[in-house]
């Protein structure tokens, strides 16, 4: 299967579509469906991520379901271009795009989900917007100082979790190929055209990703550590919530999911098995079942529950899973 002509691999009932935001940043998002409740869907930050290589299962689904779902590239990723660096400060900055986003798409109440970059984006535009959400759903990734770097180092190294190669992209489609086995467990998954597309997007980045990922990690402003705070918000909103923690996760090991469920009691947790960072990629059918029920029902059913690997860590929260 071909690429387009912009470079994205083809989904039936995906479409590429572009946004100017009032910021002047020209953003690219793919959309599925055309009435019914909005969902946001973000994908993680690993080199050449985008809308349609995070959610090219989920997307389409959703939509046959009922649901209208967007599919940003956030800034420094996909088809989005942000050259003068006007959300350059990222974490508070992506909070502040898919606002601009959202708002341009006059999207002034929808669902929202993330993975991995895209958790940690849903978790922060939640706490700076709750007006805005409906509910949520996290994949595989932070949820700020909830739980500190010190925590979360000391969790690897009782269980001997070394770093992976999520970040060793050299401009090589090979380089793409090794990343992307290492995150998706499912290998037919990672597809010619999935490493084609991620390579080409990778490529059209480099300086604007590097930038990226040494502000993500480096030491942030006062005023962003005020903003961001999630301890004492997180944790108490009422919005309801999911979180599906793989594994297998290779990236974030699975021992961090666990301590993050204990931070966050109104949160209803799964950890489904053979399943590593991308969950929606490794296992597209749960994904998408889980998260059409809890969208669309407020609650998932038992069968699902119990599919997607319920946490028995603590009782089950019973607004989010059904008891039969």
């Amino acid at each position: 299967m071909a690429l387009t002509e912009e470079g994205i691999i083809k989904v039936d009932g995906l479409l590429s579509r572009w946004v100017r935001l009032p910021s002047g940043v020209r953003a690219h998002y793919v959309t599925a469906g055309e009435d019914g409740p909005a969902v946001v869907l973000l994908h993680g930050g690993i080199n050449g991520s985008s809308g349609t290589a995070g959610y090219r299962f989920m997307a389409p689904m959703l939509a046959a379901h009922g649901f209208r779902v967007y599919c940003p590239d956030m800034p420094a990723y996909g088809l989005t271009h942000d050259p003068d660096g006007f959300y350059q400060q990222v974490i508070a900055g992506h909070a502040d795009f898919i606002h601009d986003f959202t708002t341009a798409l006059c999207l002034d109440r929808f669902h929202l989900a993330g993975n991995s970059l895209g958790c940690i984006n849903t978790v922060y535009y939640v706490i700076s917007h709750p007006e805005r959400v409906i509910s949520y759903a996290l994949i595989s990734g932070v949820i700020g100082d909830l739980v500190s770097p010190e925590e979360a180092a000391a969790v690897r190294e009782r269980v001997g979790h070394t770093a992976p190669a999520m970040f060793r992209f050299d401009g090589t489609p090979d380089s793409m190929r090794s990343v992307m086995t290492e995150m998706i467990r499912n290998p037919d998954a990672v597809s010619d055209d999935l490493v084609e597309m991620r390579t080409r997007a990778a490529n059209l980045h480099t300086e604007e990703h590097a930038r990226h990922i040494a502000l993500a990690y480096g030491q942030r402003p006062d005023t962003d550590r005020v903003r961001l705070t999630t301890t004492g918000r997180l944790d108490t909103l009422p919005i309801p919530a999911i979180y599906l923690y793989g594994r297998q996760d290779a990236a974030l090991p699975v021992e961090l999911g666990y301590l993050q469920e204990e931070r966050l009691p109104n949160v209803q947790f799964f950890f489904p098995d053979d399943c590593g960072h991308q969950g929606q990629t490794d296992q597209p059918e749960m994904f998408n079942q889980v998260f059409l029920e809890f969208f669309r029902d407020g609650r998932v059913s038992r069968a699902t529950a119990d599919w997607a690997g319920v946490s028995t860590n603590r009782p089950e929260i019973p607004a989010y899973v059904a008891k039969e």
